[in-house]
């Protein structure tokens, strides 16, 4: 074949799986593969999955169909296209997906991606190959770095992986039976990569991990770290202005993590802190380990430090045995809370975990009813939140272009997208932005001209704390 070969890899699901597709594309990238964002064009089709959301696997099946007609296409013009599924589908179906869909070549869960070159050549060798075993080496250690072309082109702002895995194992969750233990990426390994991602132009990082403030990565000295020492650490890393992390467990929400939104002023005052549930006997039912008393206090805890920080979180609805007492619990939670935004969804049961056996499963048009009403109360505080935003000034990450001729857009300390009238050469700047309309999705604003009114953090003042109505 003349010239380089193309990969199109397409990510489902959390932010986890497009950190693994940035790097297998980083991997690929000195195999002689370049990346296309258009799946006609490619010799290699990469379905980095997800098991998380309803029907994940049906989602996979149909697009395999799709990518099957490509195949069969390329093979007419006698072009070979290869079909490899990734990620945790491919971890949870292994051998069936190749029963079900027999154009693909390859299928291999998310603790093999360093070993995908030898897979692909064993694809293309031997045929179909599957390989969702759970290796002994860290696959971290092995992954080639991204260049700085590569980061360059995906923005100024970035992902990490910092951890992987879940011990935790709620009743509903497959998490910890396709990724895994919970492993953790030694401090040292973490911050080399943040420091390549700051010397190619990124501004902020995100550090994710299925159970990210369970984080115990070793340190110089062989010790483990806590999450919130490894963020004071990354702090101190030139050219990084903003720091993230997600997504948390509430059990995991220990001192040093609560004092770091306290010091840190890079640390962005929004928090995403899943609950599933405000009913004490749901919570139980679903091993989440906490009640709504422990979430509330841990709430506390966090406003008494960063009194303008905003939360988000996960609501699952409809779990097996949830009576209307058990969903109102959920509901006046969420009017406590006052959540900046929320993810909700309807209870699905999972093939292997403990709540798919479960007696008393809840009707589907009981679910949907619940979810309905869930939306409602999620959506009237979000608006409220985003109301309470207009008028105020705050430092936006712009990040790319916009719509329209003229417009950037940026993220405010709170993830909203901000849309600004400003010249492309500001983007990867952190500028004021003053608030002039909320719509439903994102906020506009205008540079401010006049000193804005910013605490130490970037973000509104603390006498003025930015807090949604409960």
């Amino acid at each position: 074949m003349n010239g380089p070969r193309k990969v199109h890899i397409k990510s489902f699901g959390c932010q986890m799986n497009v950190y693994d597709s940035n790097r297998m594309a980083d991997t690929l990238a000195a195999e002689g593969f370049t990346e296309t964002a258009r799946v006609e064009d490619a010799d290699l089709v990469i379905l980095n999955t997800c098991h998380i959301r309803e029907k994940a696997a049906d989602k996979v099946y149909s697009e395999l169909g799709r990518i099957r007609v490509l195949k069969q296409a390329g093979a007419r013009d006698g072009r070979r296209v290869t079909i490899a599924v990734a990620g945790c589908v491919a971890q949870a179906e292994g051998k069936e997906i190749i029963r079900r869909a027999p154009a693909v070549d390859l299928v291999f869960g998310p603790q093999s991606y360093h070993r995908l070159p030898a897979l692909l050549a064993r694809a293309e060798s031997e045929g179909s190959v599957v390989d969702t075993e759970f290796p002994v080496e860290d696959k971290f250690d092995l992954l080639r770095a991204p260049s700085a072309a590569a980061i360059r082109a995906r923005g100024v702002s970035a992902f990490v992986t910092v951890q992987e895995g879940c011990d935790k194992f709620c009743a509903f969750c497959v998490v910890p039976y396709t990724r895994g233990a919970e492993h953790s990426r030694p401090v040292a390994q973490i911050i080399a990569e943040v420091e390549r991602l700051a010397d190619a132009g990124v501004r902020e990082i995100a550090l994710i991990g299925q159970n990210v403030n369970a984080y115990h990565g070793e340190t110089s000295d062989g010790r483990p770290s806590t999450l919130g020492r490894l963020l004071a650490r990354i702090a101190e890393v030139p050219g990084i202005a903003r720091l993230r992390y997600t997504t948390s467990h509430p059990c995991d929400m220990e001192d040093s993590l609560i004092a770091a939104h306290r010091d840190l002023p890079s640390l962005m005052p929004y928090l995403h802190l899943p609950v599933q549930s405000g009913s004490d006997r749901i919570l139980a039912a679903m091993n989440r380990r906490h009640t709504r008393a422990n979430y509330l206090d841990v709430i506390a805890r966090m406003r008494a430090v960063r009194p303008d920080i905003a939360f988000s979180s996960d609501f699952i609805v409809g779990f097996p045995d949830e009576g209307e007492d058990d969903f109102a619990a959920t509901l006046t939670l969420v009017d406590e809370v006052g959540y900046a935004g929320a993810f909700s969804f309807k209870y699905s049961p999972r093939p292997g975990t403990p709540a798919a056996d479960m007696p008393h499963q809840t009707p589907e048009v009981v679910k949907s009813e619940r979810l309905y009403r869930l939306q409602d109360a999620i959506d009237r505080h979000q608006a409220a939140f985003s109301v309470q935003c207009v008028g105020r000034t705050f430092d936006v990450l712009l990040q790319k272009t916009g719509r329209h001729p003229g417009q950037i857009v940026g993220r405010s300390p709170y993830l909203q997208p901000v849309v600004v009238t400003a010249p492309t050469s500001m983007i990867g700047q952190i500028a004021a932005v003053r608030v002039t309309e909320a719509s439903a999705n994102s906020l506009l604003g205008a540079l401010a001209d006049a000193p804005r009114n910013a605490g130490p953090h970037g973000a509104t003042s603390r006498a003025e704390p930015m807090l949604a109505e409960g």
